[in-house]
């Protein structure tokens, strides 16, 4: 069964367009998913974000947990404070990415994907044992909100008390918004500075209207999963079952920044992705830039060289794994995994569009960066 948010109702009003994401219904788009994506760019947009997942992690040894469960370092992490992360399995396989954001000295709040809330529960459960902590899953009980692009700051001063200009990246502070509580944290999924709201779900709908009225002179407009998607794909952003897997490790993906191995103590796939660490990657997460109007999609064949015919004139060395038309850039973009040897940005290769060959060129991730 098709789960529905707090929100629901409201992106019916709205006439938003549904789709199912990861067993719920989510607003894809509103009116023009092309329109949402520039206001999030240019002003602010306004995200529904209650499909994540939220679990609890408090008790005397909630930080030590943490640091087993995880590849990061979050006994590291100051109250206040949030971190990107990932949570492997035994071989070094990542089971999710997150963000987990320290509340107090012995409480932790780890946010998931949808697709994997349950496989992130069920692994935590696992890993608490033996430790002086309890894991406890606020997800249905919560809503997320964001306030995303460079308007965001605008939006919120209007409706909160809250000290917005001392408040880092990566770092949360209970608020009030207009007589409503919430966590605020300035995090987002967008390559925009921005910020998330996370509340009882009841309070929900209030939360949306408030925002939306105050964003009215700022330029705020609802956005979908389509927009979000293009943004984070301009971002360099990852995206589970895309960029990241369980058959991918951290190193991979070009993430292996996040593997702590001077934290102290064992965690969970430690062995293997110390061997990992020093391994030869046989194939590498780069950025693609295209031609023309026509962008490379998700499983599009990577060849080696470059050729405008029908047909291809070297070898398959990789395969997409995000693709789209930049709507801020005016070109295709995408991400793909290809071997090693042909990773070096400048590089000539091409893809396999639906039988037509295009050539594209290895760059930099990110696409985009805000100024």
């Amino acid at each position: 069964m098709t789960r529905e948010t707090a929100l629901h109702g409201v992106h019916q009003g709205l006439g938003a367009l549904f789709t199912d994401f990861a067993g719920w219904s989510m607003p894809v788009r509103y009116a023009s998913e092309l329109a949402e994506h520039k206001a999030v760019r240019e002003a602010a947009g306004l995200f529904d974000l209650s499909h994540m997942a939220e679990l609890h992690v408090r008790g005397g040894q909630a930080a030590d947990v943490l640091d087993y469960a995880l590849v990061g370092n979050l006994s590291g992490v100051k109250p206040g404070r949030a971190r990107y992360t990932m949570i492997c399995d035994a071989d070094g396989g990542v089971l999710d990415d997150l963000v987990v954001y320290r509340l107090a000295e012995e409480e932790y709040l780890v946010v998931a994907n949808a697709g994997n809330a349950g496989v992130v529960a069920e692994a935590l459960a696992e890993r608490v044992r033996g430790f002086d902590a309890v894991v406890d899953d606020r997800s249905a009980a919560t809503a997320l909100i964001a306030v995303q692009g460079p308007n965001a700051v605008g939006v919120l001063s209007a409706v909160t008390d809250a000290d917005l200009g001392s408040l880092k990246y990566y770092a949360s502070v209970p608020a009030v918004v207009k007589g409503h509580e919430v966590l605020l944290a300035r995090t987002g999924y967008t390559g925009e500075d921005g910020f998330e709201l996370f509340a009882p779900a009841a309070d929900a709908p209030a939360l949306w209207r408030i925002l939306t009225e105050a964003g009215q002179a700022h330029g705020l407009v609802p956005c979908g999963l389509a927009c979000r998607d293009t943004l984070r794909l301009e971002a360099g952003m990852p995206l589970y079952g895309n960029e990241l897997s369980r058959q991918l490790n951290p190193f991979a993906a070009g993430l292996g920044r996040v593997v702590k191995f001077e934290k102290p103590g064992d965690f969970v796939g430690r062995a293997a992705l110390a061997e990992l660490a020093t391994a030869d990657v046989p194939r590498v997460r780069i950025g693609l830039r295209g031609t023309g109007r026509r962008a490379p999609r998700h499983g599009y064949r990577v060849l080696a060289g470059e050729s405008p015919d029908s047909t291809a004139n070297g070898a398959e060395i990789g395969e997409v794994t995000s693709g789209a038309l930049s709507p801020t850039l005016g070109h295709p973009i995408a991400m793909a995994y290809v071997d090693r040897g042909y990773a070096e940005p400048g590089t000539q290769l091409s893809v396999d569009i639906r039988g037509k060959i295009f050539p594209v060129e290895v760059v930099d991730l990110p696409f985009y960066s805000r100024a």
